[in-house]
């Protein structure tokens, strides 16, 4: 099993977890940003956090991994191919997360969702609604990044592989600013 010192280790060698000082999309300020394609572009790092996931859940009987795109798709490929199920992925049409591609959860289906990072829970809360419109059965949620400080509360049994309480501050009260820390622009401040 890998601990959460270990996955940090992983995320920040591959700069998927990043120290500084960065201004958000929010416009909000923080002295970390993940960004998890920094790891998700190097295979063997993505197939071991994926396998350990997959551990987690492999005496759960699970028949489908479901992901949102797009973190989501090398997630539920890799768990699925871990568990030996399936996996398929979600996608936004009309601004409503849906399945296309011809994918299909035939009803009662043991269904592991997938995420990459959550911060609030939408993309996930998004693909539950997809699983239980098709009468799929959420069996848990895998995550390899819950930044919410464990705030977030999906109903079902949730993995993160690590844990992060993500401080930000507002531009005007942001102690980085007062220490003079040069700023780095970075993309969306999560899901």
């Amino acid at each position: 099993m890998l601990s959460e010192k270990e996955v940090m280790v992983m995320l920040e060698e591959t700069k998927a977890v990043l120290h500084g000082h960065f201004l958000l999309t929010s416009g909000l300020h923080s002295p970390m940003y993940v960004e998890k394609f920094n790891v998700l572009q190097h295979p063997k790092y993505t197939e071991k956090l994926c396998q350990e996931i997959a551990h987690r859940y492999a005496n759960d009987n699970i028949e489908l991994v479901v992901g949102p795109t797009t973190g989501g798709i090398l997630l539920a490929y890799e768990c699925g191919k871990a568990l030996g199920t399936r996996a398929i992925f979600t996608e936004r049409e009309n601004g409503k997360m849906t399945l296309k591609r011809g994918f299909q959860i035939p009803k009662g289906t043991r269904c592991l969702i997938v995420e990459d990072i959550v911060t609030t829970g939408g993309s996930v809360r998004e693909v539950m609604d997809v699983v239980k419109e098709h009468e799929g059965v959420i069996v848990g949620i895998g995550l390899l990044v819950d930044r919410s400080g464990g705030k977030v509360d999906f109903g079902v049994r949730t993995e993160p592989l690590l844990r992060l309480d993500v401080t930000t501050y507002q531009p005007d009260n942001c102690p980085l600013c007062k220490d003079g820390v040069p700023m780095t622009k970075r993309g969306r401040t999560g899901k």
